[in-house]
């Protein structure tokens, strides 16, 4: 087959037994719905922020805080999905759909289960959790509606993710290509006529925005639960939604420790943007503008990281793992070119890619420091994105915590802290850089030692 017809089929959806076909086929059919799946996740922030950038740094500083508030939302969502990931996949590399559809209906219960409890903390919290992240009176006033609404409104996020996760875990990655395409079309519509007003819909600012990404968001699932019904690669019936204490505990196990896995990392995060905010608005601004930016070009490699995981767990549920590591090294060899290049890219361009995105010099001017000192490093983040995902989809979801522990506790906070004091923000943005190179150094050689394929799930 051609390569064309393979990229067609890709996106179209297909039918290929992912543990049989070539290896590079393989990849592709997963790995390019995926990226584009995730580029589609990524112009949910872009969207966002080139539309609140109008309204000035506040509500900039509003979005980039409330984002930072939504890494546990991501989180608990994201570990839920990589439990779901490693067991449906395994399950449909061994051929029994059955206990495959069952894992997916307790992974659907949990991230229900975690989206009422976040919603109800966002609703009555926001203002509290504005203020804990450093925001000024400024910033709470103009935007303490957005963090109620986006954290209220999370159950669209979990269910979002934990579905498109079994979508993809069952090798429909075009399903869930379009469930975000459809969600993003929508939020791109809506986003600048909540915010800014268009004849009866009034004029809602910064609260818009949130309105706009959750209903967004909303229409993705329903479209989600029509792929569930339809079941193309993989059905699930209401039985598979009631509780099932042994599948539950696998799901429950395995999401606990990949939830701690991202939180390590999330919360390095939140205490970077802590860090930030210490040198005020401007600098907080600058860095949430620069970091979206870069997180267009992460979130399409984390489509190739997923398929990945995917790979991974479906050929060592078919007895193949020499087959698993070679889609591993496959994907890493794309995922270092396409980051590399962006970053390069990216590097050049930063003043005009941050003049689109902020209309203030001294917001820029930040800006284009942090993006650029951070683009250069993506080619390396892109192996450890990769090893860590290639063992999540084995089942061993406890060594990536282990290595996020050294390389965002150990390394990335107390380097940004202590270079904080001596080169201002630049000191932050050079200890992001640093902390991801020690990631994929320690993941890519523990991967190497090939553990992960005696993992039993």
């Amino acid at each position: 087959m051609s390569t064309w017809a393979t990229i067609r089929e890709a996106v179209r959806g297909t039918e290929a037994d992912l543990t049989a076909v070539g290896i590079r086929r393989a990849v592709v059919l997963l790995a390019i719905p995926s990226v584009l799946e995730m580029a589609m996740e990524s112009l949910f922030a872009v969207v966002d922020i080139f539309v609140v950038a109008k309204l000035g740094s506040d509500a900039v500083a509003t979005v980039g805080l409330t984002e930072s508030l939504m890494g546990i939302v991501y989180t608990i969502a994201m570990g839920i999905a990589a439990g779901a990931t490693a067991l449906v996949a395994r399950r449909v590399g061994e051929k029994s759909l059955d206990r495959a559809a069952v894992a997916a209906g307790q992974a659907i219960l949990l991230a229900v289960a975690g989206a009422v409890l976040v919603g109800v903390v966002g609703v009555t919290m926001s203002r509290q959790l504005l203020g804990a992240m450093g925001a000024s009176d400024a910033v709470i006033a103009v935007g303490a509606r957005y963090p109620e609404i986006i954290l209220g409104g999370s159950g669209t996020v979990f269910v979002l993710f934990v579905v498109n996760a079994i979508l993809r875990s069952a090798g429909d990655a075009a399903a869930a290509m379009r469930t975000l395409w459809l969600a993003n079309g929508l939020n791109i519509v809506l986003a600048p006529i909540l915010v800014f007003g268009l004849g009866p819909v009034p004029r809602m600012g910064v609260e818009g925005a949130a309105v706009a990404t959750t209903l967004s968001r909303g229409v993705g699932i329903l479209y989600q639960v029509l792929l569930l019904r339809r079941g193309r690669k993989l059905a699930l019936h209401l039985a598979d939604f009631r509780p099932h204490l042994a599948a539950l505990r696998e799901v429950l196990r395995l999401a606990v420790t990949a939830s701690l896995q991202i939180l390590v990392e999330t919360a390095s995060w939140i205490g970077l943007v802590r860090i930030v905010s210490t040198f005020g608005s401007i600098a907080l601004a600058g860095y949430t503008v620069a970091m979206r930016i870069a997180v267009f070009a992460l979130l399409p490699a984390w489509g190739n990281a997923n398929a990945t995981a995917t790979l991974v767990g479906q050929n060592l549920g078919a007895g193949k793992p020499a087959r698993a590591e070679e889609a591993v090294r496959t994907v890493a060899k794309y995922n270092v070119a396409y980051l590399g290049g962006v970053g390069l890219l990216f590097a050049a361009i930063a003043p005009q890619l941050l003049a689109l995105f902020a209309d203030e010099p001294a917001v820029q001017t930040e800006g284009i420091a942090c993006l650029r000192i951070v683009a250069l490093g993506l080619g390396v983040f892109a192996i450890g994105m990769v090893s860590i995902q290639a063992l999540n989809g084995a089942g061993d979801t406890i060594t990536p915590l282990l290595v996020n522990l050294v390389a965002f506790w150990a390394c990335k906070l107390p380097l940004a802290f202590v270079l904080s004091r001596f080169l201002g923000t630049r000191g932050v943005y050079t200890a992001v850089t640093g902390a991801y190179a020690l990631q994929s150094l320690v993941a890519w050689t523990l991967f190497r030692r090939g553990k992960w394929k005696t993992k039993k799930v």
